[in-house]
């Protein structure tokens, strides 16, 4: 039985979904025959590029497309198993072969950034000067890696992934056709986690939609996907936010006992800061954005989650001796007066008490951050910015460094003597980005604090602590 995706594939340009911007160009064009020899389809994976390619090469030669047919005028070539020269060269001493059956040979391309170097330039002089009969329709999920002397020589059509409620209804569709009694909350989630893409969509609810011969209700899904509920996610920005030790020791107990995946974690933890926008939270985002490619990725995620905002308030108390008790003033002496009524004591003078107070705790500052910039995040970028324009070979030492914004004070964590000496040459840069009220500190050492791995440690159950390579 063929999977969800490869059934309701599109046949034709006007049952692709959500692509208009690509499909009415191209039916407009192969209506009045008027289109150009080679194509290059852009976007994100699994949004509809081959398809579209599969269909275009049917249409050009008027050819029924049947998902099971097969033409020999028509050429799928995988670019990742086929990147040499040798195999561009091959393509051309056939390309030169008149098409059989059709009017045009339909060479299609998959993942065209793949070929190396060399392929790309046996491939420019076909581009060049093509055959009349051949047409090229390529597509790649990455067009940085083309060549602008490859893209320069084709009509390139981007495509996105689709809307959220395109793809809901698309999948409401499907699911009636099929007969699979879903939730619209399940459905939600698994549009969500398909991250929009066509192919991904289909394939998760595939594999969902054999799991119960009743309702399959949005419970069932998130245990099928090992994904935590809302309301989890939510607490748990909380307790980051409040840096609630107690609370973050309880989630990651909760994340280890569900056998739920960091990088799931992580994955929902950024999904809520793009969405929200939150400052506080997308501060968070390096470091989440490590957990998936760390060896010990709970350890990450634990690190990431321990590790205050840069934009959270910090209240820190200063602990100082006992008071000193002010002395008590001598007593007046007040002689006996002649009248009936005793004579008072006149009253001190306001400069005659002492002044001292009895001392009180300190409370720091809060973060305060120039009116020129929104964030410390934002403040660090222009610095970057800046030192990519003036000083570019000494982009990687402030790279590998980390950065925090507290009480009007800028310190750089260089994690290494010699990273520190190396962004010490350019103060002066950094200056001209820093407002003025903005001290600028320099260290060697790294932002994650003895305190910090003292948290880790009692979060990961205690026990002896490591050095965690980040």
């Amino acid at each position: 039985m063929k999977a969800l995706y490869r059934r309701y594939r599109p046949k034709t340009l006007a049952e692709v979904i959500g692509q208009e911007n690509v499909t009415e160009p191209l039916a407009s064009s192969i209506k009045k025959g008027n289109f150009g020899h080679a194509f290059l389809l852009t976007g994100p994976r699994g949004c509809g590029k081959t398809s579209v390619a599969r269909i275009l090469a049917h249409e050009v030669n008027g050819f029924k497309y049947e998902l099971e047919d097969s033409y020999i005028d028509i050429i799928e070539i995988d670019a990742a198993s086929n990147t040499g020269v040798d195999n561009i060269r091959d393509l051309r001493e056939k390309a030169i072969i008149a098409p059989v059956e059709g009017k045009y040979k339909v060479y299609i391309i998959d993942e065209v950034h793949m070929l190396s170097k060399s392929a790309f330039n046996a491939l420019l002089k076909t581009l060049e000067e093509p055959p009349e009969h051949v047409i090229f329709i390529m597509a790649t999920t990455d067009p940085q890696k083309v060549p602008v002397t490859i893209m320069s020589r084709c009509q390139v059509y981007n495509f996105q992934l689709a809307s959220p409620e395109a793809m809901l209804k698309h999948i409401k569709d499907i699911c009636k056709k099929e007969k699979i009694d879903i939730e619209d909350e399940a459905l939600e989630i698994i549009v969500k986690r398909g991250g929009y893409s066509f192919r991904d969509t289909l394939s998760l609810l595939d594999q969902i939609s054999t799991i119960s011969d009743k309702k399959i209700t949005a419970k069932q899904v998130q245990d099928i996907l090992g994904l935590p509920q809302n309301v989890f996610i939510s607490d748990l920005v909380n307790s980051y936010k409040n840096q609630d030790l107690t609370a973050i020791h309880q989630a990651i107990e909760k994340i280890q006992n569900d056998n739920i995946s960091p990088d799931v974690i992580a994955e929902e933890l950024i999904r809520q800061a793009v969405d929200s926008i939150d400052l506080q939270l997308l501060s968070l985002v390096p470091k989440l954005s490590e957990v998936k490619l760390s060896p010990f990725p709970l350890a990450k995620l634990v690190v990431a989650l321990t590790t205050p905002s840069i934009n959270a308030p910090v209240v820190q108390v200063v602990q100082q001796s006992t008071p000193v008790v002010a002395p008590a003033p001598a007593p007046v002496k007040v002689e006996p007066a002649k009248t009936p009524e005793p004579v008072k004591a006149p009253a001190p003078k306001p400069t005659d008490t002492p002044k001292e107070e009895s001392p009180k705790a300190e409370v720091a500052a809060t973060v305060t951050i120039s009116t020129e910039f929104s964030s410390p995040a934002e403040l660090w970028s222009h610095i970057i910015e800046n030192i990519t324009q003036k000083a570019k070979p000494m982009l990687k030492f402030f790279k590998d460094s980390e950065y925090e914004l507290l009480n009007n004070t800028l310190t750089i964590y260089a994690n290494h003597k010699f990273n520190k000496n190396q962004i010490e040459k350019k103060r002066g840069i950094i200056s001209e980005v820093v407002p003025k009220e903005i001290e600028i500190v320099i260290s060697e050492d790294s932002l994650r604090s003895d305190d910090t791995m003292s948290n880790i440690a009692d979060l990961m159950g205690g026990g002896e602590e490591i050095q965690i390579d980040e």
